[in-house]
């Protein structure tokens, strides 16, 4: 009994970083790894949800799960946006040492999840027949998928208490006990996955409910430990109120990082739409493509949230020399470890195109669209630290601006020109997804080497 109580003490106490001072490369990769392991969680969950429903369920309901993807990745896009928001502020905040702020900024972060909850859940399941028909969901696959969806805005607290959670522990630092809660609520929704679909025999609606389920234990557990912290982070129920200078400064930030999610995720329906144009086989290659695609953006992603939360803290001290050497180191780790797996997976496609899928056609496509887009990951390593720095900084307009022209606007009108006037053909096509970071990366590095975005500290001297 003892020794469980002295691992829990030790849990619970402070596991915040201090990113003003030490090694530079050792806190931004102590801050990534746990990140990029629960990430890799999140996407072995989601890949065995899939396997459940399509090999247990049946293809209405393997059709139903895949459709509601782009509504739930908007969704989860805005709110991430927002939780982004919180987070830079509590970042500077923090690294300022101005704690009271901390305080204000963590209750007001907490009071506007519950209130925007509420508002989720009512729009969320009202809207649920419209979006599925703004989305021409066949008629057979649309019961399944209402249910689905209905089932998932219904417990959507837990989703968002989460990431508004972890957001606020990585804030300050704290990557690792996130990523412990990740790790618990994946294991559990798999298994619930296994237990209603298989045993109960509960079809589309047992996936949902083992999704939500997950989500609000690992809610409550983030909650908890943030309630028994001993950090500036220490919430207190009496204290969850609205601060209105503070609220305004999450908005500034986190509205266009939402907006720029959000639409982003969205615009991915028009493109499958271009792909779905060259036939069945075409569209399992890309699939297969999209699934590995997922896991080769991992590790920059979670070297720029790293980036986020560095230059956020060094800003919060006005330290300008040391957010650029984060940045810099930020940019090499991520584009070291993305070199790292192009590699294997130039050389290896067919094969793992292979594991989704053993028909000759879609190897094919799968294999022609890793092999000609993979060496053009390099470009976003750029594209996405340096966003992830400039919203660190507080400036996250310009980042939404500039992704929202490269990767709707400019991409749209690439493949309605390429489509109509040049060429028809897939991999031109598939090619917009490269043009797009291209066009976002060069027009993010112009901004960052020449603009002053360190003005954009948000904290009071």
């Amino acid at each position: 009994m003892k020794t469980t109580a002295v691992k829990l003490k030790t849990f619970l106490s402070r596991r915040d970083v201090d990113m003003t001072r030490g090694n530079v490369y050792g806190l931004l990769i102590r801050f990534a790894v746990p990140l990029l392991l629960g990430n890799l969680f999140q996407q072995l969950y989601n890949t065995v949800d899939t396997w459940v429903v399509g090999n247990y369920v049946g293809k209405e309901a393997f059709s139903a799960v895949g459709t509601v993807n782009p509504i739930l990745n908007m969704l989860i896009g805005f709110f991430m946006g927002l939780s982004t928001g919180a987070g830079v502020v509590i970042s500077q905040y923090y690294g300022a040492k101005q704690e009271d702020k901390v305080q204000e900024t963590v209750h007001t972060a907490l009071m506007m999840t519950l209130l925007l909850g509420v508002v989720f859940t009512a729009v969320g399941v009202w809207m649920t027949p419209y979006m599925l028909t703004f989305m021409q969901t066949p008629p057979e696959v649309f019961p399944e998928a209402r249910r689905y969806l209905t089932i998932y805005f219904s417990g959507i607290f837990g989703l968002m208490l989460y990431n508004m959670g972890a957001g606020i522990l990585r804030a300050v630092g704290d990557s690792q006990r996130p990523f412990y809660f990740l790790v618990l609520s994946t294991t559990l929704n798999i298994a619930l996955d296994l237990l209603f679909v298989l045993v109960f025999r509960m079809g589309v609606a047992g996936v949902a409910y083992a999704t939500i389920l997950a989500q609000a234990i690992s809610a409550v557990l983030v909650l908890m430990l943030l309630m028994r912290s001993t950090n500036c982070c220490r919430v207190s129920l009496k204290k969850l109120k609205l601060h209105i200078p503070v609220l305004k400064k999450i908005v500034r930030v986190g509205i266009p990082a939402a907006v720029q999610m959000a639409i982003t995720a969205f615009s991915n329906v028009f493109v499958q739409s271009y792909i779905n144009h060259f036939g069945a086989d075409c569209m399992g290659g890309w699939t297969a493509y999209a699934k590995i695609d997922a896991f080769l953006f991992l590790p920059m992603q979670s070297v720029a949230m790293g980036a986020t939360t560095f230059v956020g803290q060094n800003l919060g001290v006005n330290d300008v020399d040391r957010a650029r050497q984060g940045v810099g180191a930020a940019l090499r780790i991520a584009m070291l470890i993305t070199l790292c797996l192009m590699v294997p997976v130039i050389a290896f496609a067919p094969h793992l195109v292979r594991f989704f899928n053993d028909t000759p056609e879609v190897i094919r496509f799968g294999t022609l669209f890793l092999r000609r887009i993979t060496p053009f990951y390099v470009l976003c390593c750029v594209n996405q630290v340096l966003a992830g720095s400039l919203r660190g900084a507080g400036d996250s307009r310009t980042p939404m601006f500039i992704m929202l022209f490269s990767f709707v606007i400019f991409r749209q009108i690439y493949l309605f020109v390429m489509t109509q006037f040049i060429s028809n053909t897939i991999l031109p096509v598939a090619m917009g997804y490269p043009a797009g970071w291209l066009v976002c990366s060069t027009i993010t590095y112009l901004y960052f080497r020449f603009a002053h975005w360190e003005k954009h500290r948000i904290v009071e001297e």
